[in-house]
């Protein structure tokens, strides 16, 4: 993601000055809905024909309160933290959009998309059965605008129905957006491209009733009905363009829908352009050549992304073509969670599967890339020359998906090239000892010439004859990494990518359950503990966030695992 440089002192004070950045490039380039209201009253579950967005208005939460911000991402945009405290603001992204002025909007926008599970296409989640009523159901984007050269756009979670609830209530509980909150800006800390967050609020008196786990529940599934405050945080990208909007666009062009269908393809694939890839692609290229730049630089964003979630342990739980971001960046934090106990097959959401599974990203990455191909494809057609350099890329996407797995197994380890055989064993260790992934190459970090350090992130006492293959493999990857006493350089060099402090569920549940209760301290010390994920924090921060989960929350439900109930 292309990131503007953080000022040092805000330029933006007042919700004034903040309105007056306002800049709505999709609104105004692309197709409303022709259906659609003037108004933005538009919340009753229906098809959507054609058109690139709805106008619609979010729904206000009831007796709003303000829980946090994040204070490093408003400096990024220049805007003051006292901005949260003006009334106009809050009401805004608490969903009361009648704060809005000139030259603001007075509504919102909301888009649909389509569907695609490991390159196969699906309508049946869409209620009319066509796949025209499926898309954003309880976000709302109500603002785009332009922040010291960086074009953002500020999206609702759980801002209120919209025509693609699909008879939802358009809501989100404080559970889930107090985790994507969090999550947002944690993988921006550890340099994983990422949306971010901007604000969260919740409601003083507005509940719902979802599925979830009762204490101490060990259900894979949700056992018992809880009420939940409602809660909407704001999250912020340069788009929310995904492969499933694309598909749907050649969907509705392969299928001849309407007479301007292929033309709208085309619109939404030139604004993906604009939007996220303006700088490295020149406009003033032919329409297919740009295209072509386009899957290159796609592939490279997606292979570089899957491999760095492997790096920090990160699983998406459900990367359907619908959840993948055509600007390369992680999106959607539901089902998600971060690797503790080691295992290839981790999936922390029960309706996700081995194919969604840690070590299995790379292959719902191409599938995902393969329904942008096929999507963008049409655009190319009668131009032979053109569509074999798209086909070769293509072709070459696993390839590619090799060599940035590859690269990042030779940096996490701290190598100057990738050795197979050295990766393959210490994978094989990690299982046999059900290692701490976060801990143990963190540990490994530091250099340790014996497996003592390397034990404190074991979650089972190992044989004399496993400790004896673990400190073989520890002598031939010293070997390999120490040349001419450059230990400390290899050591720093490895803290930067391995960091110290991750996700861990049984350490966030704490957090939303007090916030559910008026209580945010926990929050706020999550907020300063993931903002420095790769430093060494105070000790009180260590023995609390640096060590093994506790046995009770083996298989427990909703920290283990968890259902996308949110």
């Amino acid at each position: 993601m292309n990131l503007s440089t953080s000022p040092t002192t805000p330029t933006v004070t007042t919700f004034d000055e903040f309105v007056h950045l306002a800049d709505y490039s999709l609104m105004n380039t692309l197709n409303p809905d022709p259906d659609a209201t003037a108004d933005g009253d538009d919340y009753r579950a229906r098809q959507v024909f054609s058109g690139h967005y709805v106008p619609v208005k979010p729904t206000p939460l009831a007796e709003p309160e303000y829980i946090a911000h994040s204070s490093s991402f408003f400096n990024e945009l220049g805007l003051s933290d006292d901005l949260v405290l003006d009334k106009s603001f809050s009401q805004l992204f608490s969903g009361n959009i009648s704060a809005a002025q000139s030259p603001m909007h007075p509504f919102g926008w909301a888009t649909g998309y389509a569907l695609s599970i490991y390159g196969t296409e699906y309508i049946q989640q869409c209620p009319f059965g066509t796949g025209n009523g499926y898309g954003d159901g309880r976000a709302i984007s109500v603002f785009e605008g332009v922040f010291n050269g960086q074009r953002w756009e500020m999206q609702l979670k759980g801002g209120g129905p919209t025509p693609y609830c699909r008879g939802a209530d358009g809501r989100a509980v404080l559970r889930s957006s107090v985790r994507e909150f969090l999550a947002q800006e944690y993988m921006h800390a550890l340099d994983v491209p990422s949306s971010r967050s901007l604000t969260l609020y919740v409601s003083k008196s507005e509940t719902v009733t979802r599925p979830w786990y009762s204490q101490d529940s060990y259900s894979s599934d949700p056992d018992i009905l809880m009420e939940n405050p409602v809660a909407i945080s704001t999250r912020v990208a340069p788009s929310f363009l995904r492969v499933g909007q694309l598909e749907l666009f050649a969907r509705r062009a392969r299928s001849d829908t309407h007479d301007n269908a292929l033309e709208e393809l085309r619109m939404i694939v030139a604004h993906l352009i604009e939007r996220e890839y303006q700088n490295e692609i020149n406009q003033n290229l032919a329409f297919t050549d740009q295209l072509i730049v386009l899957a290159q630089l796609f592939r490279q964003r997606l292979t570089s992304l899957v491999a760095n979630w492997i790096r920090v342990g990160y699983c998406q739980g459900n990367f359907n073509s619908d959840n993948c971001a055509a600007g390369g960046f992680t999106l959607d934090y539901g089902p998600f969670g971060f690797c503790e106990i080691f295992d290839p097959q981790f999936q922390p959401w029960t309706g996700g599967g081995e194919h969604f599974s840690f070590f299995n990203q790379p292959m719902a990455a191409e599938a995902n890339y393969h329904m942008f191909w096929t999507a963008v494809r049409p655009l190319l057609e009668g131009d032979a020359d053109a569509l074999e350099q798209l086909d070769q890329i293509r072709r070459d996407f696993g390839q590619t998906m090799q060599q940035a797995i590859e690269d990042m197994w030779t940096a996490k380890l701290g190598l100057t090239e990738y050795n197979p055989a050295l990766v393959k064993e210490l994978i094989q260790l990690m299982v046999r000892s059900e290692v701490d992934y976060t801990m143990l190459f963190r540990e490994l970090s530091h250099l340790p010439t014996d497996i003592s350090p390397l034990k404190k992130s074991f979650y089972v006492t190992t044989s004399p004859q496993l400790d004896e293959q673990w400190q073989a493999w520890l002598e031939r990857w010293r070997k390999l990494v120490i040349d001419d006493g450059n230990d400390e350089e290899v050591s720093t060099r490895m803290k930067q990518i391995n960091p110290k402090y991750t996700w861990r569920e049984w350490l966030v549940v704490p957090a939303y359950q007090q916030a559910m209760q008026g209580d945010y301290t926990l929050i706020k010390e999550l907020q300063q503990v993931f903002s420095a994920p790769y430093d060494e924090q105070s000790p009180e921060i260590e023995d609390k966030y640096y060590q093994l989960k506790p046995k009770a929350f083996f298989n427990a439900g909703g920290v283990s695992h968890y259902s996308c109930s949110s």
